[in-house]
Formats: C-alpha cells, structure tokens, sequence
C-alpha cells in the first residue's frame, strides 16, 4: 500500500494527515508549533513538532512510525520553507518531498485542489490563488509592520488606537475602551500600549483580542463596526488584486476564506458582500482544512488526484 503525508506547521501547533492511493485519510496527529527552525532551538522544535505529529497520525493508522515510508509527503509550513527543507528531508523517508508555505495548502484545502483564491485573516493577513492553467500569484503578507491588513493583529491595533484617540480628546468614545483596558488588566490607554510592547504579550496574544471588537460591533459600537468594516475592505482587496492576477475579467473564480478573523459574522458578510460584486466571483466556506490540503499537494506530486474521505474535522 502506498502511503502519503500531509502536514500543516503552524505557529499554534502542527497536523499531520496519513492518506492511501485512493484518497482515504487513515490517521491524523497533532504536535507542537514548528514555525522557525534558523537557530538550534528552532530546529529542535520543528524536528520535535513533525515528528509528534507524523508519530500520532501513525498510531491511528495502525503503522510503525520507525517502519513506514511515504510515496510523497507535502510539508505547508508557516513562515516560509526556505529554512525548513534540508531538515524535512532528512527526517523523513519518502520518495517525492515538497515544501511549501501555507497558504499554498490553505487554497489546496479549500477547493480541494481546484483553482480558485483563498484569503487567509488569522494573526497576519494574505490571499493567494491558483488558475486552471496553474499560475498562482499571492498578495500580502508582509508581516505585522509593512502589512497584514485586515488580520487580528491589525484589528486590535486598530482598536486600540482608537481608545487613545478617545482618551486624548481627539477621537469619538467608543466601549473598546472598557473591553480593551479590561483584558489587559489596564489603568488606561497608555499603560495597554506599553504592555504590547513587552514580551509577555506577543502578536498572537494581541491579535487574540480581535473578537472583542466584534462583540461590541455587534453591541452597537459605531467605531468597532468601522474597523470591521475596514478589515473587510482591506481583505476583499487582496483577493480582488489575486483575481486580476490570475483571471479575466467576468471569468468564473471560486473563493473561499479561512482563519480566524472570518469568525466574525459582520466581517465576513461585508467581505462576502464586497467580493461578490466583482463579475465572476462565487464565494464559500472551505472544503477542507489546510493539513488536508497538504496532503492533496502531496497526491498531486506523485501525479494523483484521488477525492479525498474520511478528512477530520480538524481546526
């Protein structure tokens, strides 16, 4: 029986997902976050992440992790492949291994495998696609200083700012105030500010409070809603900049959306709204998650294209 892998590493943890030839999922595991591997530590963790994943997805599946052997493994890995493919490749046996990013597996996963755009809002932001001819093309991503519009990071931080413009006079009063200065443990605007410059809050920590702008657009706040409003446009660009890239004008192009800034119902219905108005668009929740995605990308590096069962609905 031939074997494939498919492994979503992330910045919150890491999935791995076992499939036969015929596209059925036998085993799926999970380890830890695996998204650097420059320095010693970092390849400790990502050595250590892969292979608690690939070992528990081998436990389900009923195979010895030290015995089996892949025809081809697809690895999606956050922060860029670049530094993480020697290593990969000497860990694992396989016949045919791919390293890729992961909006390459979050698209694969959600079109399972067809051509399309996915636009990712989870901490960072960014759209990619792929056209039937494959041609991709992605937008964004430039990280929390020179981009991720429209991602939670950016969502808080646009909260917050506008809490310091309301407590110096110069902005409307808004009820991020008391949401924000409450999840911070906060006096004021500014002893917040401050602590999102320590270590104890680092970015996915800061944009873990993006649902609190929503919940209080969805209260009535004047202000949340704008930010929302304005992730929205910010995201439903990305994806129209993809489109323009990739597609002609009125052709038909499927997408989809993925991460958790797309938990917001007010977000999501004005992206939706501001993405179907450009001819040609269908949009829709994704079919699979990334990990299955990946493995779809590994089918597709030893020339397969089976339809995937039995995928968990893992997040």
């Amino acid at each position: 029986m031939r074997l494939f892998l498919g492994v979503d590493g992330g910045q919150s943890g890491t999935t791995a997902l076992i499939g036969d030839e015929a596209g059925r999922v036998l085993g799926a595991g999970c380890g830890g976050p695996c998204n650097h591997a420059a320095a010693a530590e970092g390849r400790r963790k990502l050595v250590r992440a892969v292979g608690d994943s690939v070992a528990a997805a081998c436990a389900q599946a009923g195979l010895d992790p030290n015995a089996v052997h892949f025809a081809a493994a697809c690895f999606g890995m956050s922060g860029g492949p670049e530094d993480k493919q020697a290593i990969l490749r000497e860990i694992l046996p396989a016949d045919a291994v791919v390293v890729t990013d992961d909006a390459v597996i979050a698209l694969a996963g959600a079109t399972a495998g067809e051509p399309g755009i996915v636009t990712i809002a989870g901490t960072g932001s960014i759209a990619y696609g792929r056209n039937a001819a494959g041609r991709a093309a992605r937008v964004g991503g430039w990280g929390y200083i020179f981009g991720d519009e429209g991602g939670g990071f950016d969502i808080a931080r646009q909260a917050l700012r506008a809490v310091l413009r309301a407590e110096e006079g110069w902005g409307p009063p808004t009820a991020l105030a008391g949401a924000l200065l409450g999840a911070t443990a906060s006096a004021d605007a500014n002893e917040a500010l401050h602590r999102f410059y320590t270590p104890d809050w680092p970015r996915s920590r800061v944009a873990a409070l993006a649902p609190l702008v929503d919940e209080a657009a969805m209260a009535g706040d004047a202000v949340a809603r704008d930010i929302l409003h304005n992730a929205a446009q910010q995201l439903a660009v990305l994806t129209s900049s993809v489109r323009g890239q990739l597609w002609n004008p009125g052709e038909p192009a499927r997408v989809a959306w993925t991460g958790g800034v797309f938990r917001s119902r007010m977000l999501l219905d004005r992206y939706r709204c501001l993405v179907e108005l450009e001819e040609g668009n269908r949009t829709g929740p994704p079919e699979y998650n990334p990990a299955a995605g990946a493995l779809i990308e590994a089918y597709r590096a030893a020339g397969l294209q089976p339809r995937l069962s039995g995928v968990p609905a893992l997040k």
